[in-house]
């Protein structure tokens, strides 16, 4: 491991679907970026890895298509016309009571879209390919970091050296750069877990989502493209991890005592996920010439579904941020310049997860 480092304006830890749309946006603001990723590109956008859908805002739409995102994922946008909420006990009728949120008491515009987490990525990836000013590195991982006055140094596993004015996680909830740079968490453990899977049902949704309060926990129905839906219902963690060791016939079973017959029969397809449900929030969102983005900055319950938008806004801000900084000489690493940052995102996030 010799020799000089090879200089960029930002480097970003984590290639995922907060560290490219940033990387994207910084790109178009005249800097050159470095994108370290741990994950060979190849796979995560594989069906196995990540059976996760994200709730995509029409301001979060917005943006992606000003990055040259959204036009890769066109065909994979389902839009969420109605959101339906009631309660109930799994195996019974829903409560008659009931919420009904109907887009169009607000305009023409539906109220977001669902896509798939891995079709994004490949959008991400296409729209990456036609950007001149990122470099993406994956996979590789950031071995060690060094903050100097004036820049920050980064060594990769692979020996890369690299040279930075501003070092930016978005590494996720492990977030290694937070760790490193001793920025501490609060938050707590739920005891609960998510249970994702993919259904397929014999009467079309019509872009309603469903979120069906039970005992356990909510379970939710979000339409996908086609005669078909992402479960997303929360159970305690051991009971989670039964229904998971379920053969087909039982798991389905589970699935139709929850989910009732109003679109008809269902069938889940695809594989079964599982993950822990907490709550993190990071105390301090910058420290010189670091930033945190995504949810290597919150990490929020899934019942809201704006994980995703909380991590975009994130990236605008910053964006914006760092491009203001540019424009009148300033130093896009300085605390002066962070701290703008952070104020502006933190009061939105901590509202948010704490609602």
């Amino acid at each position: 491991m010799s020799g000089d480092p090879t200089k960029f304006d930002v480097i970003i830890a984590g290639g995922g679907l907060a560290g490219l749309p940033l990387a994207l946006a910084l790109a178009q603001g005249g800097f050159q970026v470095a994108v370290v990723d741990v994950l060979d590109p190849a796979v995560d956008v594989d069906p196995e890895f990540d059976g996760r859908v994200s709730s995509i805002a029409e301001a979060s739409l917005r943006m992606l298509a000003g990055l040259g995102v959204a036009q890769h994922m066109q065909e994979h946008l389902q839009p969420i016309n109605d959101i339906v909420v009631t309660d109930g006990r799994p195996g019974e009728t829903a409560a008659p009571l009931f919420l009904h949120f109907d887009h169009t008491e607000i305009g023409d515009a539906p109220l977001g879209a669902m896509v798939e987490n891995r079709h994004m990525r490949v959008a991400l990836r296409k729209a990456l390919a036609n950007s001149e000013g990122v470099t993406l590195m994956a996979p590789d991982r950031i071995v060690s970091f060094d903050v100097a006055p004036s820049h920050v140094s980064v060594t990769l596993a692979s020996g890369i050296l690299l040279a930075g004015a501003l070092l930016v996680g978005a590494d996720g909830r492990r977030s290694q750069i937070r760790q490193q740079s001793d920025i501490q968490t609060v938050g707590w453990s739920y005891g609960q877990s998510g249970i994702v899977t993919t259904v397929e049902h014999a009467l079309p949704h019509d872009g309603v989502a469903q979120e069906y309060f039970l005992p356990s926990g909510p379970f939710a129905v979000l339409p996908m493209v086609g005669n078909r839906s992402s479960l997303v219902w929360t159970e305690e963690t051991e009971l989670a991890e039964a229904l998971l060791g379920l053969d087909d016939e039982g798991f389905a079973a589970e699935c139709a005592k929850r989910f009732g017959p109003y679109l008809g029969e269902m069938k889940p397809v695809g594989p079964r996920w599982s993950y822990p449900l907490s709550l993190q929030l990071a105390r301090d969102y910058v420290r010189p010439r670091i930033a945190l983005v995504g949810d290597a900055a919150h990490g929020i319950h899934p019942l809201a579904g704006q994980g995703l938008n909380l991590g975009l806004r994130d990236v605008a801000a910053l964006a914006d941020v760092l491009v203001d900084a540019q424009r009148v000489g300033l130093d896009i690493g300085a605390l002066v310049t962070l701290h703008r940052y952070e104020r502006w995102r933190r009061f939105d996030n901590v509202s948010l997860a704490v609602a």
